[in-house]
């Protein structure tokens, strides 16, 4: 099975810095895209940034400049750096992943999340 565990939320003053980690683990035979998603209460769940395999990038203008997504291939984890942080980026911040896995004989593509982690953003 396939887990994805992250790490680094907490409370961070405006203005401050936090960075987060995602972990993948598993029987992974490639991670296509690895991604951060939030959720604040009462709102959907948005895009905060993703990165591809080829390293590609791709931010919503909320967060453009001031968080940056990268990743570790070698050890399936994606960091997401969040400086500026603001108190509308308080949310719960989930991992996200495209994993090739092989299934029942198969190689498949699968989508993953991980459990969220809280980022509270406050004087």
């Amino acid at each position: 099975q396939v887990q994805l565990v992250e790490s680094g939320g907490g409370l961070v003053q405006p203005g401050g810095s936090l960075r987060l980690s995602c972990a993948a683990s598993g029987n992974i035979f490639n991670i296509y895209v690895m991604g951060w998603y939030y959720q604040a209460p009462g709102k959907q769940r948005e895009l905060v940034a993703t990165i591809t395999d080829g390293g590609d990038t791709s931010y919503p203008d909320s967060v453009k400049g001031r968080f940056t997504i990268s990743r570790t291939n070698a050890k399936n984890t994606v960091y997401l750096q969040m400086n500026g942080l603001k108190p509308e980026d308080t949310a719960v911040y989930y991992c996200y992943a495209e994993i090739g896995v092989v299934l029942l004989g198969t190689r498949r593509r699968q989508s993953y999340w991980g459990q969220g982690t809280q980022v509270t953003v406050s004087s």
